[in-house]
């Protein structure tokens, strides 16, 4: 997806958003340099870079810095990025680059391990099978090892030595240091025991270990460990592959009374597509002729089809099942739902949660330290060791101890699960805006619910109709629905759907006359027709039953009295009804400990019934948007953190309010920019999906930074030898190489477990 710096949305008044992918980088502390490079940078308000997703996020001032400036900032640090510019994809771009980084790292490492086994063989053959040592010359096995070794340190690992040289240059310090240190410590220690070993050879034990198998181990582990790294990743950001795969090629257009297949950048707002089934639809659009099935799942999560007629909206990238018809384009290129949908997943998957500033401040002091340790480790082992055996063994678990310490896992710890999590809220139809409404979400304890739109349909329905004397519901719902053909009322609209419905036939009204808050007298066929409330009745003296209401009032419902030819023809009652997964969501929240509470600026008496019908205790009603935001101020002052849900402009306010706004994507343009979660389909049942979601996701997240912590806490004292005086041990550096390359991969992995997070099957 292009991302044009001019089409970035404004943060401030002066202020604008700019994502660049980063390429060459490595670790954490390769993100902490290039965001402290942009931080410093004069212009930029905000800087976020997320080691994850491989982007960075920069709020900027556009009068004081360019984004070419940006770029040379990062630059400076020895790092790149890709501009969005024209009609160059720059995400596209950096897919590519990391393709083919990622063949690069699979070439070295085979390479690195076809040349890394036989030195094995030839560093422990003898060892592990004494038979072996008279076959193998161990005189000349040092040289061996050294034509070997040379090409996986210097070739297959030569980025590593590069990226330590320019964070050197810079005076910094990452991942590529501590590895760098440590093999090239031991290759050069190496080199020296084969070429004058008799520098060594002073206590007349022989010829001095060498530990090239070391230093090629640890090169070939650390390449496998990126290469696994890299492919974890990749599935990672599975959730924007497939976002973006929707998108069709080419459209089919009429123009200049023809039809022809176009890119799908070249369609215009206002053109006519035609959609043939099987097809996917191209660009947003409303339906201008024709009738089909259209599958929205892989946007809204729902899977039923949705069926489709003239006046109603397709959205681009979903699936046309089984009929043809044709749409006017409205909304084209960046735009489009969809686009917009990959614009906030990218946005949230590029975020940071709360959480995550412990891990970012250790990993930026945590190298400097590894390297004390590592220094202090040399120096205790070379006083207490033997005199023969002080500078091997000092080598050993210094380079040990640096290996072991790589902060890569630190480092992908919270970005991944977000990463993942976020991905696979916006495959399940919740978009979720970034890594800290995420960690709000989790801790929710009240959801305050809009009614009308939220917890109803928002649409007033025929709920019941009670004809009186010779006439049948068919009667009553004709006369009174073509009487209403020259109304406006909600009411109206009402009786005409649910005749067209039933297949009835209206006839056209006459004389019609509207009487304000009251009702309506049209003539139907030659005969008088009245439709209204009780009052209006007494005021043409007209007599009708209204006991015959009662219960529908009770129950919330609006009731109309029909009377033809000043004779009481029978009751209609209209209801704005619960969305029919309304009380499951409510019960499934409740059974997760949540406080479930309703605001409605509609009456007590129409809100508690309501709220009966779907197991809500507690409702807030006859409240203005003002009385909304204060409902929401003495929920959070009675200790609540309150989630609001909530889909039109009224309700703007208390979702800015809210520690968690949620709105329904059915809703109004102004409710979801206020929100922090939106929910794609309109449906209430995503809510608890989105609260689960949030917890899977920071219970990920909490798991990998114990992982990682508990793996640096343990592995480097292991390293170090803190058990070699009780068991006579020492840590490996080839172990803490293998174990350093599989902490970053559990962590990735760990993570992608959330891909299988699924919405709760509704219950019957």
């Amino acid at each position: 997806m292009t991302t044009a710096v001019h089409n970035q949305p404004r943060t401030g008044n002066d202020s604008r958003t700019l994502e660049m992918p980063v390429l060459g980088m490595h670790c954490s502390a390769c993100a902490a340099r290039i965001e402290k490079a942009l931080s410093r940078t004069p212009g930029v308000t905000k800087a976020g870079v997320n080691l994850a997703t491989a982007r960075a996020t920069v709020q900027y001032a556009p009068d004081a810095i360019t984004p070419e400036a940006l770029r040379a900032a990062v630059q400076g640090e020895g790092y790149d990025v890709i501009l969005p510019a024209g009609d160059r994809n720059a995400d596209d771009e950096a897919a590519a680059v990391h393709d083919a980084e990622y063949r690069q790292i699979r070439t070295r490492f085979v390479i690195a391990a076809v040349l890394t086994v036989p030195v094995l063989a030839l560093a422990m053959g003898g060892h592990i099978v004494p038979e072996l040592r008279s076959v193998l010359d161990f005189a000349a096995r040092p040289w061996f090892e050294l034509v070997l070794t040379t090409p996986v340190l210097f070739w297959a690992g030569r980025e590593i030595f590069t990226g330590a040289w320019a964070a050197a240059r810079h005076r910094a310090a990452d991942m590529n240091t501590l590895v760098a240190i440590g093999t090239l410590s031991a290759y050069l220690y190496s080199l020296a025991a084969t070429l004058i070993p008799h520098w060594f050879d002073a206590t007349g034990h022989g010829a001095p270990a060498v530990y090239y198998e070391v230093a090629a181990s640890i090169i070939t582990l650390i390449l496998l460990g990126n290469l696994l790294q890299a492919r974890a990743t990749n599935r990672a950001r599975g959730a924007i592959k497939a976002l973006l795969g929707l998108r069709p090629k080419t459209a089919r257009v009429e123009r200049d009374g023809r039809e022809l297949d176009v890119p799908v950048e070249g369609v215009r707002i206002g053109d006519i597509v035609l959609v043939r089934p099987g097809e996917k639809i191209p660009v947003d659009g409303v339906v201008v002729d024709g009738t089909s099935s259209v599958n929205e799942s892989m946007l809204t999560g729902e899977p039923l089809p949705v069926e489709k007629k003239p006046g109603e909206t397709v959205i681009g990238g979903t699936l046309n099942e089984t009929g043809a018809f044709r749409f006017r384009a409205t909304r084209v290129g960046e735009d489009t739902v969809l686009q917009q949908i990959v614009r906030l997943v990218q946005r949230a998957q590029g975020s940071k949660a709360p959480i995550q500033r412990l891990a970012d401040r250790i990993s930026g002091i945590f190298v400097p330290v590894v390297l004390c340790l590592a220094v202090l480790t040399f120096v205790v082992w070379y006083d207490l060791s033997t005199p023969e055996a002080r500078l091997s063994q000092a080598l050993y678990t210094s380079v040990a101890v640096l290996i072991i310490a790589c902060p890569c896992a630190l480092g992908l710890a919270t970005p991944t699960a977000i990463m993942v999590g976020t991905g696979r809220a916006a495959q399940l139809g919740i978009l979720i805006k970034g890594g800290e409404a995420l960690e709000r979400a989790e801790r929710v304890t009240a959801v305050v619910l809009d009614k009308t739109g939220t917890v109803t349909e928002g649409k007033p329905t025929v709920t019941d109709i009670r004809p009186q004397s010779e006439f049948t519901e068919r009667d009553v719902l004709r006369l009174a629905a073509s009487a209403e053909r020259g109304s406006e009322h909600a009411l109206g609209i009402a009786l005409i759907r649910a005749a067209a419905e039933r297949g009835l036939d209206l006839a056209q009204p006459h004389e019609f006359r509207a009487v304000a808050g009251h009702g309506l007298e049209a003539v139907v066929n030659g005969r008088q027709i009245v439709i209204g409330n009780a009052k209006l009745m007494k005021d043409h003296g007209i007599s009708v039953d209204e006991a015959a209401a009662d219960d529908l009032t009770a129950a919330g419902k609006t009731p109309a009295f029909v009377v033809v030819d000043r004779q009481f023809a029978g009751v209609i009652a209209v209801a704005d009804r619960p969305k029919p997964e309304a009380r499951d969501a409510v019960v499934r929240l409740k059974a997760r400990g949540l406080a479930v509470i309703m605001l409605t600026g509609d009456t007590e008496r129409t809100a508690n019934a309501v709220a009966r019908d779907v197991g809500i205790d507690r409702v807030f009603a006859g409240v203005l948007p003002q009385g909304k935001l204060d409902a929401i101020a003495a929920l959070q002052a009675e200790g609540h953190v309150v989630a609001m849900v909530g889909d039109g402009i009224n309700d703007a306010p208390a979702l800015a309010r809210a520690d968690v706004g949620v709105a329904m994507g059915t809703g109004t343009d102004v409710a979801v920019e206020s929100a922090d979660v939106t929910l794609v389909r309109g449906d209430l049942s995503g809510v608890p999906a989105a609260i689960e979601l949030s917890r899977a996701t920071m219970r990920t997240v909490r798991q990998n930074l114990f992982f990682a912590f508990a793996y640096n806490v343990l592995g480097i004292p292991l390293a170090a030898g803190v058990l070699y005086p009780a068991t006579g041990w020492l840590l490996s550096p080839i172990i803490a190489s293998a174990a350093m390359a599989l902490s970053s991969v559990s962590v990735v992995t760990n993570a992608l477990r959330l891909r299988g997070f699924a919405l709760p099957a509704k219950r019957r």
